[in-house]
């Protein structure tokens, strides 16, 4: 990453100490304050019941202050989270029906919403949606529209009040994203319990009740379709799941995919079509109007120009649109915009200088919109610096689980604005004292996964990303609406968004200095905690195998650190000295370990202990995997049966991390070894067998074997 030195922070350095933290600022609210919000979202007793209890005491944050403090603090006196709330409830109130149609209303709302923000270059594009186009390996869904869906049930009679099981109308998310429709008027049809043996099953016209079904079992047994039952928080019985999956081999719906109808019902309903089929065949009414045609899948971006002009570099803040939920992801697009908007304000008002590098919003579908966006914008792409992906609840702050967990980069692409997130995260929350405190995730026990990877080297954009909670479950159910929303989350998300780009985009050397001290300071934690983990194992050791292997991959594991923590360093800054001295630092701990297994053999009277290096086979020293594309692997061109029980990896996954391990150099011990350092042992996956079975599909290729 190249980023051109210049000086352009004394202005805001300078801030008038008038504006603190605590005070309302001329466009925006109340910053903070330690009362409650005077109105609470108002969740049912059971759902509350699902909530842990709140807890005590405050990080008290980096004492001192530092190049962020009066940023960070202008910013909090500045972001209107009243503005915010307005932006998220109007992007909710057509997201939340989830078709093509309102997709394209959505992003006009957006594009305005952007435009009186004072945003330049405001765009709506288009990227395709045909079902066949792909972006990286990502087939974009064929477009879908709905227009009415209604469930009901014709026999045995019962209450009026049970009688209608889904109107998408009323509630969208009765409705399956990418459901088929009915003939014209509907059918009558019969409900029954999915069987043991679906595939071999007469299903003939019949809706199967059930959790997830597979649509290929579904479609041999000749059923009409599925009424999902509604699984992430059975205590809410009157809210329902969105099922938005419903492709036939992954997640979006394809050109050639099955069209079967797909209901979703609520825990109430669902108990009820229990009973009922325990006495006898229960028969409904289903009638679907939807559509399936080839449209385009929009996102809109707008930015603040840098002062270096039209081929400024760039920093990114992105969320994701098209979504039913308030908190997801309204929200995240919601705080970025907002975000964005008080910088503008800011600078426009000369309490901000305007920065070096251009800030860009980009809101768009998950994954097919960023990898869209990404292939239409390859130079604009290759001159962002940094982003921010924002895809987030914004929960009430006094339920439990509803802290923000920052997720780093991937380890094969650490870079110093991890350092720099979690230094902002550092100082900010406990400024704003929420009562449910920050960490950094794991990413290692993280099976999710959004456009917060973009690091990778074919994509090269540094990228962080917050995670948080609903407080109550409620992701991707019609109970996320903005009653749960929490303005003073929403605030969070914003301040840190805007601190991050801005502080980025204005960089000079002397910032680029301080964040590359940062990320030397995480490379001494990272090598030092993980060193004391060592430690911890080799004490525990029993036998001379066990500290065989130790000595090997505890001090390989030192090293691994060092090279990727240098990595992130150089990236801002060359700090020659001080990289030298975290290399003495890195050999000390070689040295302890070492020394700490000698010590351990000698307790057990196990004489000289050899290292133990892994043998992963003479295939992988050979094989070096060239990829193709970027991003990850969905797989979703091949079906399930035909994947040789190897796994898609849209997502974060094992296989995601192996896969941005493959640089067209290491060889694939080397890549198995580095992804077991990222996230322990895979249990002897056949990462032979996997990579091979890329090949054959066309998705990388050998440079050697």
């Amino acid at each position: 990453m190249k980023i051109q030195p210049e000086k352009r922070l004394a202005l805001f350095l300078l801030i008038s100490v008038g504006l603190i933290w605590g005070q309302t600022g001329a466009s925006g609210r109340a910053a903070d304050s330690s009362t409650p919000p005077t109105a609470f979202p108002a969740p049912t007793p059971a759902a509350l019941a699902t909530a842990a209890r709140a807890i005590s005491g405050h990080d008290p944050g980096p004492s001192g202050s530092s190049p962020v403090t009066d940023l960070l603090k202008l910013l909090l006196a500045n972001v209107n989270s009243t503005e915010a709330m307005t932006n998220m409830e109007a992007m909710w109130a057509t997201d939340r029906y989830f078709d093509f149609a309102r997709f394209q209303e959505t992003a006009k709302h957006v594009a305005e919403m952007m435009r009186q923000a004072g945003l330049d270059d405001v765009q709506i594009g288009q990227g395709p949606a045909d079902g066949v186009t792909q972006n990286g390996f990502w087939t974009q869904p064929i477009a879908w529209d709905a227009h009415s869906a209604t469930l009901e049930i014709v026999s045995p009679q019962v209450p009026e009040d049970m009688r209608v099981l889904a109107d998408y109308q009323k509630v969208p998310t009765s409705l399956c994203q990418w459901s088929g429709p009915t003939p014209p008027g509907g059918l009558e049809t019969e409900i029954v319990l999915r069987p043991n043996d679906i595939r071999n099953a007469d299903l003939k016209g019949k809706l199967v009740l059930g959790g997830r079904i597979s649509k290929i079992d579904l479609k041999q047994a000749g059923a009409l379709g599925l009424v999902r039952e509604s699984r992430v928080n059975p205590i809410l019985l009157d809210e329902r799941d969105w099922e938005n999956d419903f492709g036939d081999n992954g997640w979006a719906f394809n050109k050639n995919d099955t069209p079967l109808v797909c209901f979703s019902i609520t825990p109430r309903s669902q108990q009820y079509l229990h009973e009922l089929l325990k006495k006898g065949p229960v028969k409904v009414r289903a009638n679907v109007d939807t559509r399936y045609y080839e449209g385009k899948y929009p996102y809109v971006s707008g930015v603040i120009l840098g002062t270096d002009g039209a081929g400024a570099e760039e920093v990114l803040s992105l969320g994701h649109l098209y979504e039913e939920g308030a908190n997801d992801n309204s929200s995240g697009v919601a705080s970025i915009l907002e975000a964005t908007a008080t910088l503008n304000r800011l600078i426009k008002e000369g309490k901000l200088p305007r920065p070096k590098r251009t800030i860009r919003l980009l809101a768009m579908g998950e994954r097919y919109g960023t990898f869209a966006y990404l292939d239409a914008h390859k130079d604009r792409t290759r001159r962002t610096i940094a982003a921010m992906c924002i895809d987030t609840p914004a929960g009430w702050q006094y339920l439990a689980g509803t802290q923000f967990n920052w997720s780093m980069n991937p380890q094969s692409a650490s870079s110093f604005v991890d350092a720099f997130t979690v230094r902002l995260a550092a100082e900010y929350f406990p400024m704003v004292r929420r009562p449910y405190l920050w960490s950094e995730y794991n990413r290692g026990e993280y099976n999710g996964g959004t456009d917060d990877d973009l690091g990778e080297a074919m994509i090269g954009i540094p990228t962080t990303s917050p995670h948080s909670g609903h407080g109550i479950p409620a992701h991707h159910t019609s109970f996320d609406t903005p009653a749960q929303v929490d303005p003073k989350s929403l605030r969070d998300l914003a301040v840190m968004n805007a601190a991050y780009a801005y502080f980025l985009a204005s960089a000079g050397p002397e910032q680029m200095h301080w964040m590359a001290e940062l990320a030397v300071e995480r490379g001494y934690d990272q090598i030092n905690s993980a060193t004391a983990n060592s430690l911890d194992l080799v004490t525990a050791a029993k036998d001379a195998a066990s500290l065989g292997h130790l000595l090997y991959w505890e001090t390989a594991r030192v090293d691994y650190n060092l090279a990727r923590e240098t990595k992130a360093v150089k990236q801002a800054a060359d700090l020659q000295q001080e990289l030298a001295a975290l290399a003495s630092f890195a050999a000390a701990q070689k040295v302890r370990i070492e020394g700490a297994v000698e010590e351990r053999a000698t307790e057990l009277h196990l004489g000289t202990i050899q290292p133990m290096a892994p043998n992963f086979g003479p295939e992988a020293e050979k094989i070096v995997v060239r990829r193709k594309r970027m991003g990850a692997l969905p797989l979703d061109e091949i079906p399930p049966s035909q994947r040789e029980g190897f796994p898609d990896s849209g997502f974060w996954a094992p296989t995601t991390a192996a896969l941005y391990w493959c640089d067209g150099k290491r060889n694939l011990a080397e890549v198995i070894q580095n992804t077991e350092m990222e996230l322990g042992p895979q249990n002897n996956f056949d990462w032979v067998g996997y990579f091979k079975f890329l090949q054959r599909h066309g998705y990388v290729s050998f440079v050697q074997q």
